[in-house]
C-alpha cells in the first residue's frame, strides 16, 4: 500500500538510476515509488511526462535513464497510484522504412492498467499533416486531446473468493455486453447502468441464475477508441472491437475511475457460481492503417508492434481493421501474454474468447496451428488452466479455420448456426448437416484427440441477426447505420414466416415462437458447448439490424420489460434438462466411448436410417437415440416439417420435453406409432421418468 502522505510533487522528482528494473514493464508501484518501463527497439530516447491530478497540465518531463534490450526504464521515488503520465518517444521518422516516431505526440503506455480522460478527435493526433502525405512530419502537440495513463492501485481484498472452475461438459455460455445488459433494466440503479457495477448487480445475477447459465462472456471491455467517422456521424462504436490498451478497462464501463470495480464484479459473479470470460482483441488496434492516428504503438515502435507490408510504409492487414498486431515479435507476444495473465491473476477472470483468432496463428507460411502464440498459451502454467475460445476465422487467405485449432482451444462453430437455421427454415436436404451438429460436428473436431466439447454451438451472436430477428426478417435492415443498408452480410438464413418485422397476427407470432423453441432445443440437445446470445431468451429484436456495431442505444440494449416470459421459462427448462442429462447431451469425448454403447439414427418408419435415407431431400424428420451404460436411453426427434407419425424404437418411452420446451410430468408411456409435432423437437426417455 502506497502511503499518500509520502507522495512527491512530480515537479521535484528525479530517477533513482540504481533502482530501475527492465523486467517490470509498465508502471509498477512498490509502496515507495514507481518503476516505469517501455519497450521500443528502434527508439533513440524516451521521455516520461507526468501530469496533474486532472491529467491536463504537464508538470514534469523526464528522460528514462536506462535502456537494455530495447526496454527503456527508470524508477521514480515518491510517485504512486493515481499518477497520470504519458510518453514521448524519439526516433527516426522514416515511413518508407516503417518508422513513424514523432515526439510531438503523447503516447499511452501499452501496459497502463487505467486511463484518465477520453480521446478528443483532433488533427494533432496524427503523425502527419492531415490532408497531405503520410510521409510528411506533423509538429503539433497531441497531449491536450489525449487520455492519460494512470499508475494503478494493485491491492484488492478477494476474501474467500474461489473460481467456479466449471467443466466444459457442464458449461453454458451467455454472450453479453456490459452496457447492453444493464441500460434498460428497471431494477438496476439508473446511475450505475452501463457499468460493471450494474452488470454484477443482484437483478442481473438473479436472471442468469434463473436461466442456469454457468459463464458470462463479455464483449470487449479493454480500453478502446470511438471511431472518428462514427463520432462525426452521431454514432458510437458499441461492440468495442477497437482496442487501444490491453490492460486497462474501458473507462465508460466504470462508475468511477477505480479499476477495482472490475474485480468486485468478477468476485460477485464467482460468488454466484458464474464464470467470467472476456472477448479479447489481440489481432489489431484502434490506430488503423498508416493513415490512422499516432496514439500509442505506432509512435512507440511501429516496425515492431505491427506487421508491415513488403513496402514498409504500409500496414499488412488480415483483419479488415487497417492493421495487424505483430504477434510473431517476441516482445509483442510477451505483451499479449502479460495482458492475459494480468486479467487472470489480478482480475481473476476465467477465460478468453479470441477475436479473429486465425490472425494470431499466422506465421510466414500462413496459418499454423502449432504457431508461436498457440504454443505459448499451451505451455503457460497460468493460461493453460483457463477457458480458451477461438473465433476461428479472419479475412486473409486461408483465414477460415473452423476445426483447425489445437487443444485446449474450443471454437465458435458457425456451421452449427447456419445448418440449424437452414434446417428449421425447411431448406431441403439439410438433415445430414443437422445430424453432424447434433453430434458435436465430428467432421470438424473429431481429430487430434480433441474432445466433443470442442464446438461452441450458437444460434446467434452479437454479429448478425438475433434469434427472433432470424424468424422475423427476410432481409437485413441496417439503415440506422448510415451506410444505405450496404453494410452487414446477406447470408442470414432467415425466414419471416409471412410478415417482415413485428406483427400482431397471433398465428404468425405463434409460429415464430414455436420455431424459436425448436431451435433452442436443438442448441441445448447437441453435443458441444452451448452459447446463448443475451436477449435471445426473451425474444430480443434489433429491428432487423444485422450489423449493430455502431448502435449504442435501444436498438441493442436488452428490452427487459418487453421480454417474452414463455421464452425465458423455455430456456431455463432446457438448460435444467441438459444439466440432468449431461452424460447423454454433453459428453466429453466423441461417440462411441467405452461408457457409451452407441448412438443410433431412426427413420420415422421405425427402422435405422440407411445411406439412401440421408439423400432424401424431402425428409424433414429423424430420431437420434443415445444409449449410455447404466442410464436410461434418450431419444431426440427433430421434425422441421408438419405433424407426422413416428414409429418409436422398441422400449418403454416417456416424453420428457414437449414442443413447448417444458418438462412433461405425466408418466404416460408411448409405444408404436406416435404423432410428432411439426416445427418441434420432442425428447423421450426409455423407462419411468424420475420425479
Amino acid at each position: 500500500m502506497f502511503d499518500k502522505s509520502l507522495r512527491a510533487d512530480p515537479r521535484d522528482v528525479s530517477f533513482d538510476v540504481t533502482a530501475g528494473r527492465a523486467a517490470w514493464l509498465g508502471a509498477r508501484p512498490d509502496g515507495e515509488g514507481t518503476n516505469f518501463a517501455l519497450f521500443s527497439d528502434h527508439a533513440e530516447a524516451v521521455e516520461l511526462c507526468l501530469y496533474d491530478d486532472k491529467g491536463i497540465s504537464e508538470l514534469a518531463r523526464l528522460e528514462l535513464p536506462r535502456s537494455e534490450g530495447g526496454i527503456w526504464f527508470g524508477y521514480l521515488p515518491g510517485i504512486g497510484p493515481g499518477q497520470a503520465y504519458g510518453y514521448r518517444v524519439h526516433g527516426p521518422f522514416a515511413p518508407e522504412d516503417g518508422h513513424r516516431f514523432n515526439p510531438n505526440k503523447l503516447l499511452l503506455d501499452p501496459y497502463a492498467q487505467a486511463l484518465r480522460g477520453t480521446l478528443e478527435w483532433n488533427e494533432a493526433l496524427f503523425g502527419y499533416p492531415v490532408g497531405t502525405s503520410d510521409l510528411e512530419f506533423d509538429e503539433r502537440d497531441s497531449a491536450p486531446f489525449m487520455p492519460k495513463s494512470i499508475v494503478a492501485e494493485a491491492d484488492f481484498d478477494w476474501e474467500a473468493e474461489s473460481h467456479p472452475a466449471t467443466p466444459w461438459s457442464d458449461s453454458v455460455i451467455y454472450e453479453a455486453h456490459v452496457r447492453g445488459m444493464t441500460m434498460r433494466h428497471p431494477g438496476v440503479i439508473e446511475a450505475d447502468r452501463g457499468t460493471f457495477k450494474a452488470l454484477a448487480s443482484e437483478p442481473i445475477i438473479e436472471h442468469l441464475q434463473k436461466l442456469g447459465v454457468t459463464a458470462i462472456e463479455l464483449l470487449p471491455v479493454h480500453a478502446m477508441v470511438q471511431d472518428q467517422r462514427l463520432v462525426e456521424s452521431g454514432l458510437r462504436n458499441y461492440w468495442g472491437y477497437n482496442t487501444l490498451g490491453f490492460f486497462a478497462p474501458n473507462r465508460n464501463y466504470l462508475a468511477s475511475e477505480d479499476v477495482r470495480e472490475v474485480r468486485q464484479a468478477v468476485k460477485r459473479f464467482h460468488d454466484a457460481g458464474i464464470e467470467v470470460i472476456l472477448d479479447v482483441v489481440y489481432n489489431h488496434t484502434a490506430e488503423g492503417n498508416e493513415w490512422g492516428p499516432t496514439l500509442s504503438f505506432r509512435g512507440i515502435d511501429n516496425a515492431s508492434y505491427y506487421l508491415l507490408a513488403d513496402e514498409k510504409r504500409h500496414c499488412f492487414d488480415t483483419t479488415g481493421c487497417g492493421n495487424t498486431l505483430n504477434i510473431a515479435h517476441p516482445m509483442v507476444l510477451r505483451m499479449v501474454m502479460d495482458s492475459l495473465r494480468y486479467w487472470v491473476e489480478v482480475c481473476h477472470v476465467d477465460g478468453f474468447r479470441f477475436d479473429l483468432a486465425s490472425t494470431l496463428g499466422r506465421e510466414p507460411a500462413g496459418f499454423e496451428r502449432e504457431g508461436a502464440f498457440f504454443n505459448a498459451l499451451r505451455q503457460d502454467p497460468v493460461l493453460s488452466q483457463v477457458k480458451l475460445i477461438a473465433e476461428p476465422w479472419d479475412i486473409g487467405d486461408e483465414g477460415y479455420q473452423v476445426g483447425g485449432f489445437p487443444w485446449p482451444f474450443r471454437e465458435w462453430n458457425d456451421k452449427f448456426r447456419d445448418d440449424t437455421r437452414a434446417f428449421w427454415r425447411r431448406d431441403p436436404g439439410r438433415l445430414p448437416r443437422l445430424a453432424q451438429r447434433l453430434m458435436g460436428s465430428p467432421t470438424q473436431f473429431n481429430h487430434s484427440r480433441r474432445p466433443a466439447t470442442s464446438s461452441v454451438n450458437f444460434l446467434a451472436a452479437h454479429d448478425g441477426f438475433t434469434l427472433w430477428d432470424t424468424l422475423s426478417y427476410n432481409e437485413k435492415h441496417n439503415e440506422a447505420n448510415g451506410e444505405d443498408n450496404r453494410d452487414g452480410h446477406d447470408h442470414n438464413l432467415s425466414h419471416n414466416l409471412g410478415v417482415e418485422g413485428p406483427t400482431d397476427d397471433p398465428q404468425i407470432d405463434g409460429a415464430r415462437l414455436r420455431r424459436a423453441k425448436a431451435m433452442l432445443t436443438t442448441l441445448f440437445a447437441s453435443h458441444g458447448v452451448p452459447m446463448l446470445l443475451a436477449g435471445d431468451e426473451m425474444g430480443q429484436s434489433q429491428n432487423g439490424n444485422n450489423n449493430a456495431y455502431c448502435q449504442d442505444n435501444e436498438i441493442t440494449w436488452i428490452d427487459w420489460e418487453g421480454a417474452r416470459p414463455e421464452m425465458v421459462e423455455a430456456v431455463a427448462s432446457l438448460i435444467a434438462f441438459r444439466r440432468e442429462w449431461r452424460g447423454h447431451l454433453a459428453p466429453e469425448g466423441f461417440w462411441p466411448r467405452p461408457e457409451a454403447t452407441e448412438s443410433v439414427w431412426w427413420h420415422p418408419e421405425g427402422r435405422e436410417m440407411e445411406d439412401g435415407d440421408w439423400q432424401d431431400e424431402g425428409l424433414p424428420v429423424t430420431g437420434l437415440q443415445h444409449t449410455r451404460e447404466g442410464c436410461p436411453d434418450l431419444l431426440i426427434v427433430a421434425n422441421a416439417g408438419d405433424d407426422c407419425e413416428f414409429t418409436l424404437p422398441e422400449g418403454d418411452w416417456h416424453k420428457r420435453i414437449d414442443s413447448a420446451c417444458t418438462p412433461v410430468t405425466c408418466n404416460e408411456a408411448a409405444s408404436g406409432k406416435v404423432t410428432i409435432s411439426g416445427q418441434a423437437v420432442t425428447i423421450f426417455q426409455n423407462g419411468e421418468p424420475s420425479e
